[in-house]
């Protein structure tokens, strides 16, 4: 197949085809040839190729360095000691296709596009206690003798079979090979094929990152949305440099502080509740050096209508990596699962920021048909993972009483659970906050930059009042001439 004749039918609609089906063709494509480096878990992914046969057409070599000795002579040593990493399966694609330009220079490889799959996983040990993942990627020439692209996702595998997870890991490999020849100019597509003929009780993608002369126009923290968006994970992250990241990878053994919110735009009360959490947290740990802020979007957040707008999104994560915030986008609208899913990043302790209001709607009987009972599971499941909530105070209106947990009014039934989560320090007040920020309040903030009323730029930092104004965030309009 030429290579130009994926690019001209790539826009209809996708024909899903079985993994086998997918290996096939891609044995079929007479320009399609490369290196199948897999450790770990084994070569699950290039079996499929050999079975469906063909595979000589598309096969230079596979391999697996299974012994870390024979490993570390090929790619070199991992300082950090773990072999199912990011740094890993970069220099496994990287000395593999410099091995193929270096080696296939004959006539006959002249029409052929260059490709390297490699992944480093690692399946349910015998004893059942490990976290099965994975790291995989595949670097590619979408043309023969063109630069070479990069994609890179991680998984990680669920159930309780080892086989069965060596399978899944064979099948979205070859879903993300394909993907690179068939889907490489239409990237809801490319997502969406990944998890062909699997399921999310199978498998989750929580990372993917592409780079290259042919992914310059794709910035990875849409696709990182796009996961969390068609269900391939909870929850995404993205840096304060604008890279998306492995949620372990960023979190682990870290004091987290997460403030859950809209951020549309971040006004000066989130920027409060971040100081006095993180002063709490210096007085608590002793440093902040091991903090990270993490601002975390719930998915509902950026899609009141059912609908994603991207441009607003991406105006969100600008202001707030912009601010040195990472960057949470999550399916976690209960506070639980949220805990749940960053306690498996395994964190030294964890702040959830909220605001007293939040709290209120917490202990609101409507919610529940047994109050009590609901609520006491509901908080030891967050309590039970070294977490607290950081509670920022309220001051309504007209009204000079300031509300923390110490006067909130809670229902009859519920204030024995409520005082003892209070008594025991489950529930921390935030000292210290700016009195003058506390009538400040996102929609009449948002509403003002867009028809123009003066004096919103006082209610946010700095920083985001430049951006705004700078880049027209949020539908800015001028200030009007009040004459």
């Amino acid at each position: 197949m030429d290579w130009l004749f994926f690019i001209t039918f790539a826009g209809m609609d996708r024909e899903i085809l079985s993994i086998k089906r997918k290996a096939l063709r891609i044995n079929l494509d007479e320009t399609i040839y490369g290196t199948f480096a897999e450790i770990g878990a084994g070569q699950e992914v290039v079996r499929n190729f050999f079975q469906v046969g063909g595979a000589s057409g598309t096969v230079a070599k596979a391999m697996s360095a299974y012994d870390m000795t024979f490993s570390d002579a090929i790619y070199g040593a991992e300082g950090s000691g773990r072999y199912v990493s990011e740094s890993r399966l970069r220099k496994m694609l990287n000395h593999e296709f410099d091995l193929l330009v270096e080696r296939l220079t004959d006539e006959k490889y002249q029409k052929r596009r260059f490709f390297v799959f490699s992944n480093t996983s690692t399946t349910l040990n015998y004893k059942k206690n490990n976290d099965p993942h994975g790291w995989m990627g595949v670097k590619f020439q979408v043309r023969p003798g063109g630069p070479a692209n990069e994609v890179m996702i991680h998984v990680r595998l669920k159930g309780t079979d080892s086989l069965y997870q060596q399978r899944t890991l064979g099948g979205i490999g070859t879903n993300l090979l394909f993907a690179c020849y068939w889907y490489a100019d239409q990237m809801d597509d490319f997502i969406e094929s990944l998890m062909d003929n699997l399921d999310t009780d199978q498998i989750e993608i929580d990372m993917i990152r592409v780079k290259g002369p042919d992914f310059e126009s794709v910035d990875n923290r849409l696709l990182a949305l796009k996961l969390v968006e068609k269900r391939f994970t909870d929850g995404t992250i993205f840096g304060a440099d604008k890279e998306v990241y492995q949620p372990k990878d960023i979190l682990y053994k870290k004091n987290i502080l997460c403030l859950r919110g809209r951020f549309r735009p971040v006004t000066c009360v989130n920027e409060d509740m971040m100081r006095c959490a993180m002063a709490y947290f210096k007085t608590a740990h002793g440093n902040d050096d091991n903090v990270v802020l993490l601002a975390e979007i719930t998915l509902n957040n950026l899609a009141g209508d059912g609908n994603f707008d991207t441009k607003d999104f991406l105006d969100r994560a600008e202001i707030l990596c912009s601010l040195g915030y990472t960057v949470m986008v999550s399916n976690c609208h209960k506070h639980d699962v949220l805990v749940n899913y960053l306690d498996r990043c395994k964190p030294a302790s964890l702040g959830i920021i909220l605001g007293i209001l939040n709290v209120v709607e917490l202990f609101n009987e409507k919610y529940y048909k047994n109050a009590a009972g609901e609520l006491l599971h509901y908080f030891g499941e967050i309590f039970s993972r070294n977490a607290k909530m950081l509670v920022y105070p309220y001051q309504p209106e007209r009204d000079k009483t300031v509300i923390t947990t110490r006067n909130l009014q809670v229902p009859a039934g519920l204030r024995f659970l409520y005082q003892h989560l209070v008594s025991n320090g489950f529930l921390v007040d935030l000292t210290g906050y700016d009195a003058n920020v506390l009538q400040i309040f996102s929609t009449k903030v948002i509403k003002m930059i867009q028809t123009g009323e003066p004096g919103w730029e006082e209610m946010v930092p700095p920083t985001v009042a430049d951006i705004i104004k700078t880049k027209k965030l949020f539908e800015y309009m001028e200030p009007v001439d009040v004459k």
